[in-house]
């Protein structure tokens, strides 16, 4: 046993590069993806709309946790072998692309439908009707709630360590199994989570009332 020091310390802050890491792969991939279910759930083919919704609601309704697993122990029964950093990743990509996916279809489906039957009376077509009506009013109302759905990946990345990947978690994990100080290995985790998503949160709540409709407009 030793005491907690400078070295445990860097060690849990050098593994914060490993949240951002994940963080940014989760979040990038589920935007892709979230982009095409928004877009697959604005379908006029009413069986892809139904597709979409059922996939949207079965991944909201599953843990985080629950994912993980499926993706690290259940790949492996079917044989194919992957670490703790692709499975996170993967599993952080679903559940991202179907909470931003609800996310950016509410925003687009809240633009007033004149502005679609403006477009249509232009002649434009679906796709020009997104690039240049829809999709700049949609962006105002996404912004906000996108944001707070950053943080929210943040600390969802925290679960990344029940499946062995050292993280800012997992690595506060190990220094306090080393040094038997666990307020000082988990209170510098809770340290850098905060620094990471305060200000992420404050930007998110002025963003939300920057963007806000202002009564009586």
């Amino acid at each position: 046993m030793r005491a907690f020091g400078l070295n445990d310390f860097m060690f849990i802050l050098l593994a914060l590069r490993w949240t951002l890491g994940l963080t940014i792969v989760a979040f990038v991939g589920g935007a892709l993806s979230g982009m095409v279910v928004a877009l697959l759930g604005l379908s006029d083919n009413r069986t892809v709309r139904l597709l979409t919704r059922l996939y949207t609601q079965v991944i909201q309704g599953l843990p985080v946790l629950v994912l993980l697993f499926l993706c690290y122990f259940g790949l492996s029964v079917v044989g194919v072998e992957v670490n703790a950093l692709f499975s996170a990743a993967i599993a952080l990509t679903v559940h991202s692309s179907a909470f931003l996916g609800v996310i950016w279809e509410s925003s687009l489906r809240a633009v007033p439908v004149v502005q679609w039957e403006s477009a249509s009376s232009l002649a434009l077509t679906r796709f020009q009707t997104l690039s240049y009506i829809i999709v700049p009013q949609a962006v105002r109302l996404a912004v906000p709630p996108t944001v707070g759905f950053f943080v929210q990946v943040i600390k969802q990345t925290s679960l990344a360590s029940i499946i062995g990947f050292v993280e800012v978690t997992r690595a506060g994990q190990l220094v306090s199994n080393a040094t038997f100080e666990p307020l000082k290995a988990f209170g510098s985790v809770a340290a850098f989570y905060f620094l990471l998503c305060f200000p992420l949160s404050l930007l998110s709540r002025r963003l939300e009332k920057r963007y806000s409709p202002v009564e009586g407009a």
